[in-house]
Parts: structure tokens; sequence; C-alpha cells
């Protein structure tokens, strides 16, 4: 294989990624069901299944013309020689071979960001502003835009600087001492992302004293559940959608609530909430999930290092020289079909845990107060309660509505 025939498979991979997703989309936007199935009746009324109904159509018109623009970015890019260019810049300006990655993807981020902002800005104070669920100001988006960045700066290129320091010195043994890193680096951030990274964005507080609080504790004590504490986030700060997760390992771990969802849910339905989440915890899917993207980390590494050096991938993009961040950019194009296989695999898996842990919310008596709940999170979301089944198989991490709640009535009965 030459250069040129690799330069057109690279082609053929990201422009057969875009129609197979262009295709799902379409699929899921043209599937309307006329009637609400029986299970789900009650939650829309007639006006309020027209206006989710619009909400789905304004989604899918935003995200067609926003994937067809990242797409047209990233064939221009390619057939105009755009990362050559960028990798000149950076070659030009220094002759350090990790400052040069740095410069090139720090260029290459700039430009993502700037293409990208006109879209978030319209999906957060158009769309979603639109349809009731927007709090955003324009002052918390700039700041959180402005946080990203910074923490991208002082997390994320020391994290990569660190790796390609371990590509120059470490030949054969790269991938191991990289997988290391990047391994240790997932499960610190695993531990301490709600304490260290969340509260830059969301205020935390511990839950209040109250019958939530007692109802919560004696959830926990009859699951056998150490409960160090439950947060509360402000969630309202920037929508009106309720959520609630776990995070973190042992010690560590977390249970946090919107206060969106503390608002909108009655007290049981909140407990049947908090027990899917420790259902998680007590399954062991966070301590399995962690695991499973370390172990699929090593894969990728390993791959990488047998590939990196290679003139051929370099030569490609139409860069003589080979390195480190060219490299990066064409292994990660051709490893996206194997990423994508590997992604159905856990998102089958993903969706099995979630029925887990429903499971494990049922077996303590919580099944109908658990339908409820997600009933009336959907609802006020205006969730797709009828997607098509191979956008679910695909892009679902989360079984949709009606499966859930036959799943749990299934084990109430």
């Amino acid at each position: 294989m030459n250069s040129e025939q690799l330069f057109y498979i690279i082609i053929a991979i990201v422009s057969a990624q875009f129609v197979f997703d262009q295709w799902l989309d379409f699929l899921n936007h043209k599937k309307v069901d006329s009637k609400i199935p029986q299970e789900l009746e009650g939650i829309y009324d007639e006006d309020k299944y027209q206006k989710q109904q619009a909400y789905k159509k304004a989604n899918y018109g935003f995200g067609l013309l926003s994937e067809i623009v990242s797409f047209l970015v990233m064939i221009l890019m390619l057939t105009l020689g755009g990362f050559a260019l960028i990798n000149g810049w950076a070659v030009e300006l220094t002759s350090n071979i990790t400052i040069q990655s740095l410069v090139f993807f720090a260029i290459i981020g700039v430009g993502s960001s700037i293409i990208s902002l006109p879209f978030s800005i319209y999906g957060t104070f158009v769309i979603e502003e639109r349809f009731g669920f927007n709090k955003t100001t324009p002052k918390t988006f700039v700041l959180d835009m402005l946080k990203s960045t910074l923490l991208s700066v002082l997390i994320g290129a020391p994290l990569m600087a660190l790796v390609i320091w371990l590509y120059t010195i470490a030949d054969n043994y790269f991938w191991l001492y990289a997988w290391a890193v990047i391994s240790g680096f997932t499960i610190f951030m695993t531990m301490f992302y709600t304490s260290l990274i969340l509260p830059l964005f969301n205020k935390q507080t511990p839950l209040e004293e109250g019958d939530l609080r007692v109802a919560i504790e004696e959830f926990s004590e009859k699951a056998g559940f150490k409960l160090d504490n439950v947060f509360v986030m402000d969630g309202s700060k920037r929508s009106t959608k309720a959520n609630a997760f776990f995070s973190g390992l042992g010690s560590r771990k977390r249970i946090v609530l919107y206060d969106t969802l503390i608002n909108d849910l009655e007290t049981d339905e909140i407990v049947a909430v908090l027990a899917h989440e420790i259902g998680h915890y007590k399954l062991k899917h966070t301590l399995w999930g962690t695991f499973l993207g370390v172990v699929q980390m090593g894969i990728i590494l390993f791959v990488f290092g047998l590939v990196v050096g290679s003139p051929l991938l370099s030569a490609a993009l139409g860069v003589n020289e080979p390195n480190f961040h060219i490299g990066l950019l064409v292994f990660g194009i051709l490893y996206s079909p194997v990423s994508f296989i590997a992604g159905i695999f856990m998102t089958i898996h993903s969706r099995k845990n979630e029925y887990a842990a429903d499971a494990f919310a049922t077996k303590f008596g919580l099944g109908k107060a658990l339908i409820s709940g997600l009933k009336t999170i959907s609802a006020n979301a205006l969730s797709n309660l009828t997607p098509h089944r191979l956008y679910v198989f695909f892009h679902y991490s989360h079984p949709p509505l009606l499966q859930r709640v036959r799943a749990i009535s299934k084990g109430k009965s």
C-alpha cells in the first residue's frame, strides 16, 4: 500500500461514517408513532406531544446542519492539505517534538472551537430557550467556555506532553508507559471528578435534613449501602432538565441529585431513582466500567505504538517527516471502524447495566415509584418515547423508557 491509497482509505472511512450516522439520524427522525404505547399513556397530552415532536424535529435539523459542516471541514482539511499546513507552522515554530504536537493540537482545537461556537450558542439560546429548557445566562455560558479551555491547558496539555515525552524515550515500551499514565489519570478522575472538577462549574451542597433525607438514609441502611453523604447540585443553573448520577470508587463514592430532580419528583420517586444509582454501585458497574475502559485503552495504545512512527501515515496527509501528532491523527481515523464496533458492545453492556440497576431498585418494592419518576423525567425533558430500534442499538447507552417500564413491570409481577 502506498500513501495515496491510504489517503483514499481515510477519505472513505470519514465519508462512510458520516453517511451511516446521517442514515441512522434520518431513520430516527422519520419514525413517528401517532399513538403513544399503552404503558406510556398519560405522559403527554396532545399539545405536549406535538411540542415533543417539534423539539425532536428542531434538534434533527440543527444536528444535521452541524454534522454537515463538521464533515465538510474535515474533508477540506484532508483534501487541501490543511493538516500538513498546520504541521508546517508547528515545525517552523520549534524543533522540540513535544511543543510541536502541543502547538498542532492547540491550533486545531482553537479552530474547532471557533467553528462549533455558533452552533453551541444557537443550540443553547435558541432551541433550548424556545422549548423552555434553557436557564444558562450569557455570563455562565462564557465562563463555562473559559473554564473548559483553562482545564484543557492546565490538565490536558501536561498529560499529552508527558505521553509525547514517553514516546521519545521509551521506544517499544512507549505504549506500556503511556497506558500506565493514562490509566492512573482515568482512575484518579473517576474518584475525584465530582470533588475537584465539577465544583468549578456547579455548586454541590449536602442534602438538608428533612423527610427526603430520612427516607434516603432508611433505604440505604436497608440496601446495605454505606451512605457518606448525598449532594444536591444546582442543575437549574443551566437547564430545567433533571438528572442524578453516581461517581467515584470506594471511600470516594458520591451520589449527586440535581435540584431540578428534587423539585420535579415526589419523595418515593427520588428514593427510587437513588436506589437505581446505588444499584450501579452494589453491582459494581462503575468498577467494571473503569476496568473495561482501562483494558480498551491498553489495546488501543498497543496498536498505536506499532504504527505511530510509520512514514506511510504521515505521507498520507502530505507530511514527509513522520511525527507523533500526524501519526495520532491518522491512526484515530483508521481506528474509528474498530472503535465503532467496540462502542456497540459498550452500549449493549451499558443498557444491560441499566436494566440491572432498575431491577435492584424494584427488588426493594420501588418499581412503581421508579416508573413514575422515569415518566416524569422523560415528560419534562420532552424525550422521544418511540425511537427507532436501530438508532437505539447503535447510540443509546440507556434503554428507551418503554423497554425500561416493561422490564420493571415484569420484575414487579
